[in-house]
């Protein structure tokens, strides 16, 4: 199949939502200033930690849109994008899932609890395959996630896996700022959008 319109990106941000130094804060003001149509999904006015909420806030954005969507999603933004392609559909180029947290097994001190998660809808984690191509890009050193059990996930949904070393949790906490690989991995998403260099 031959794809003409350039789709839109759609960030879709962890359970920190939007942060300044964050790498899709930067890939999306980026793009949007090379002419891309971009959108972030908001934090739920209410309830934050709830993920119906999250999956509702994401699927108002998507619906939202004329175009078909790239999304790009980091941390409990992942579990997002996951719940929701179970539950709605739309024209989905492709998802870009970074660094999915291991909500099956207990995170680190100041994460929620395993209850909390389970008391707001994000446990268990969806196991069946995206009806879209993905591709989940793993730390092998993340503390919210351990690289089996990433794995074992990037293989239930169908996805890529690239391993990006030890990159932490890619956000700012871990040195990341800017992460020119996103770039690239959207290009295989995406390959006929128009794409900025993040390396300028």
């Amino acid at each position: 199949m031959i794809h003409t319109a350039s789709p839109a990106i759609v960030i879709v941000p962890g359970l920190r939502d939007h942060l300044d130094l964050h790498w899709q804060t930067l890939l999306a003001d980026r793009l949007a200033e090379a002419g891309r149509t971009v959108r972030t999904v908001p934090p739920p006015a209410h309830d934050g930690l709830s993920r119906k909420a999250r999956v509702a806030a994401l699927d108002r954005v998507v619906t939202q849109l004329a175009e078909p969507v790239v999304l790009v999603a980091h941390s409990a933004g992942v579990i997002t994008t996951v719940h929701w392609a179970q539950e709605h559909r739309a024209e989905v180029r492709g998802a870009l899932l970074v660094t999915p947290p291991d909500f099956d097994t207990p995170l680190p001190e100041g994460y929620p609890a395993p209850e909390a998660l389970a008391d707001n809808g994000w446990t268990p984690v969806p196991r069946s395959g995206l009806p879209f191509p993905s591709i989940v890009a793993a730390s092998s050193d993340d503390p919210l996630g351990a690289p089996d059990r990433v794995r074992a996930l990037a293989l239930a949904w169908g996805s890529r896996i690239v391993e990006l070393g030890a990159v932490g949790h890619l956000n700012p906490s871990s040195g990341y700022g800017p992460w020119p690989g996103a770039e690239e991995l959207l290009r295989e998403l995406d390959p006929t959008g128009n794409h900025v260099n993040i390396r300028d």
